[in-house]
């Protein structure tokens, strides 16, 4: 799997999110199936991503609690 075509997929996830401030909750199981690789693989990338700094996690106050994810 391409780490920068996921990273380019969410970046345009977040981009196109009609929530403020613009974030997004991701499934890393429809991502796996969208780039045929395994879910623990797209969530080990999604955490090197957090922590290269090219995206936040952040978590809901309202429920459900979800994980999101922000640009920087």
């Amino acid at each position: 799997m391409d780490k920068e075509a996921l990273y380019k997929r969410i970046q345009t996830m977040i981009i196109s999110s009609t929530n403020k401030p613009k974030h997004v909750a991701l499934s890393s199981v429809k991502l796996a199936q969208l780039f045929g690789a395994k879910p623990i693989e797209v969530e080990k990338y999604i955490e090197e991503f957090v922590a290269e700094g090219r995206l936040k996690k952040s978590k809901l106050k309202e429920p459900p609690h979800s994980n999101i994810y922000l640009l920087p």
